[in-house]
């Protein structure tokens, strides 16, 4: 019995360690895995691999496949002359020294960063770039990847600041390339060539690439040999080409500055006697266009031609300042028609008294009943009126003619011989018009003429630059 108790309790320690022991060969074939790994990459640098010396050293240059694919472009700066995109940034190339034997399931390795820090990779920059940096949330964005042959593949993540120098002769209905290039910094085209690893596919772009006030038109890729005075290099170039957004200019700027054209031809109608409503209406569009064209340039980097957005800005602001330049012609002529009418009546009524002087005269000192009409009377000033028969209807009129004081002083006194004839005063023609024109016409003219030129101006302009921004750029087909 004691037995088959020994034997039970055998078999219940038998039972409960299989398992555990089954785990131990797991963990061991797992181990020796994991060693085989280990000891392949051990090999890499223990071979006397070094870093330093870049791969078949003397021989033919490295060639180094490169793709990008973009993620999102996060800003286009005017002001700053550059662009924002956030790629990955992949490499390949063949490494003879990190070859090894092949073995099922294991035809290439994936690594960490921390062997790319003990394996030489090209020392790629580039050229225009403003600012970058790598990513490393949660860890480095980056991961190597060594196949049996030796072939390297390297990604990273990047986000880089590359300068773009924008020509805005056409903003806001402007096209913008900008460029991301791509070159060795020490390797010349005898150590490194580059080239676009999956041929017109090198470049990829995300369909969430967005931009507030502009849209990505596409890309192009190109491959050239950069002439230096230490070698030439080779260099690969990214092209985006961009075209703005005309929704926000065209509700900030364009709407608001022909609507403020608009306000200003409100005084063509008001009473040209209103001279109040009339003056502070124009000045106040003159200082709100002032405004909207400081406001608008700020914005921009200070450039020394003419944008687009100057042409259309500055008219306005020429149509403005136009419609307060005609209620001054309008007052100006109103005052000289004034003046006209105050000088005329001024010398009927001189001459009306001079009459009655000669007659009263005439009568005092002759007893008799006529009287002519005067040669002339001498008015304040320089001036004399003149009465004279009218050669048309047989009425004496009166005539202004600038005479000296003194000299008149000293000629014969008017003859006293009068008639007492009644002679008929003149009846003079108040003046209304200066040069055939009357202060109202003006305004009626303006009426029509301010609208007629700035709808003119608006078909010419649009029809003009919408046409060049189309040729502008060649947009490729992706």
């Amino acid at each position: 019995m004691k037995e088959g108790m020994i034997a039970s309790l055998m078999l219940c320690i038998l039972l409960f360690l299989a398992p555990a022991l089954k785990n131990q060969g797991t963990v061991a074939a797992s181990g020796d895995d994991r060693v085989n790994i280990t000891k392949i990459l051990n090999a890499f640098f223990d071979q006397g691999y070094d870093k330093r010396v870049r791969p078949n050293y003397g021989g033919p240059p490295v060639i180094v496949s490169v793709t990008m694919f973009i993620l999102s472009i996060s800003s286009v700066s005017e002001v700053l002359m550059d662009f924002t995109l956030d790629f990955y940034f992949r490499q390949a190339w063949t490494d003879d020294r990190l070859s090894f034997t092949p073995r099922t399931g294991f035809e290439s390795l994936t690594v960490g960063a921390e062997v790319a820090d003990r394996i030489w990779v090209p020392d790629t920059f580039f050229v225009n770039e403003k600012s970058a940096y790598f990513h490393k949330a949660t860890t480095q964005n980056t991961f190597l990847r060594i196949s049996a042959g030796g072939e390297v593949f390297r990604s990273i993540r990047l986000t880089v600041t590359a300068g773009c120098p924008m020509d805005l002769q056409y903003f806001p209905m402007d096209r913008q390339v900008c460029f991301l290039e791509i070159e060795s910094f020490g390797y010349t085209m005898r150590d490194i060539r580059y080239k676009w690893g999956d041929g017109e596919k090198s470049i990829g772009m995300s369909t969430d690439v967005e931009l507030p006030q502009f849209k990505v038109l596409g890309h192009r890729q190109d491959q050239k040999e950069e002439h230096l005075s230490t070698g030439n290099y080779s260099r690969l170039v990214c092209e985006i080409q961009f075209v703005r957004s005309m929704g926000y200019y065209l509700i900030q700027i364009y709407i608001p500055a022909g609507l403020i054209v608009i306000i200003s031809w409100v005084s063509f109608w008001l009473h040209r006697n209103a001279t109040p409503a009339r003056v502070a209406l124009g000045v106040t569009t003159v200082l709100t266009m002032t405004t909207l064209m400081s406001s608008t340039n700020s914005a921009l980097p200070k450039i020394s031609y003419v944008k687009s957005i100057d042409v259309y800005l500055g008219t306005c602001f020429v149509m403005v300042f136009a419609s307060l330049l005609e209620y001054a012609t309008v007052g100006y002529l109103g005052k000289r028609i004034s003046m006209r009418k105050a000088r005329n009546q001024q010398m009927a009524k001189m001459a009306q008294e001079h009459r009655q002087r000669c007659v009263a005269a005439a009568a005092a000192a002759e007893g008799t009943e006529r009287c002519p009409p005067p040669e002339a009377v001498l008015l304040p000033g320089n001036a004399e009126v003149t009465m004279v028969k009218s050669a048309v209807r047989g009425q004496p009129e009166v005539r202004l003619k600038l005479v000296d004081p003194r000299a008149y002083a000293a000629s014969s006194t008017i003859s006293r011989s009068a008639s007492a004839q009644n002679v008929e005063v003149p009846s003079f023609t108040l003046p209304s018009t200066l040069c055939g024109v009357t202060p109202s016409d003006i305004d009626k003219y303006s009426r029509v003429v301010f609208p007629v030129c700035f709808v003119c101006f608006n078909l010419m302009y649009w029809i003009i630059y919408l046409h060049i921004s189309d040729v502008l750029v060649d947009v490729p087909e992706n």
